[in-house]
């Protein structure tokens, strides 16, 4: 009998923990017919390939959403929750991701060339082979993140701002202070 009452209290738990943190289907209209979404829930969306150059999504919750090869380019995503998003070959270039949060996020191949990233939490995200050519990283944390074929100190030579950022290992960086 216990095991029984465990079986279903998991199973509305589960169900409860889903629900929380579906996207909300009236935001995701608003998003594909104006491309701006005001502190929108769009968590776990599919929003792979989208072509949202531009879209205004300040404060919107794009946790575990998926944007794999879509077009962010001049994208204003100040304060966005990118928690655990998968945007892998991204482009994100001139993006302004100020303050944004892409702890553990995976931005493998993205292009973040001239991209805004004060502030912004990068804590234990993948960046592997992504362009970070003049980006902009200022206060940022990369604690823990991975770098590996970022090529970031030719990306620094190329104008990538690293003032006061928390580097993978710990260390803060100050070059282009």
């Amino acid at each position: 009998m216990n095991k029984l009452k465990l079986t279903i209290l998991a199973v509305v738990a589960s169900i409860f923990a889903s629900s929380a943190s579906a996207f909300d289907p009236d935001d995701l209209q608003k998003l594909k017919d104006t491309i701006t979404c005001w502190q929108c829930n769009l968590s776990g969306v599919d929003l792979s390939s989208a072509d949202l150059r531009g879209a205004m999504l300040e404060g919107a919750d794009l946790s575990n959403a998926n944007l794999k090869g879509a077009n962010l380019g001049g994208a204003y995503l100040e304060g966005a929750n990118l928690t655990n998003a998968y945007l892998g070959e991204v482009t994100l270039k001139y993006a302004d991701l100020e303050g944004a949060n892409l702890f553990s996020a995976d931005l493998e191949g993205a292009n973040l060339e001239k991209a805004y990233l004060l502030r912004a939490n990068l804590e234990k995200a993948n960046l592997y082979n992504a362009n970070l050519l003049r980006a902009n990283l200022k206060d940022a944390d990369l604690g823990g993140a991975n770098l590996k074929g970022a090529m970031l100190w030719y990306a620094i030579m190329r104008g990538a701002i690293l003032c006061n950022t928390i580097m993978p290992n710990g260390s803060v960086e100050y070059s282009g202070c």
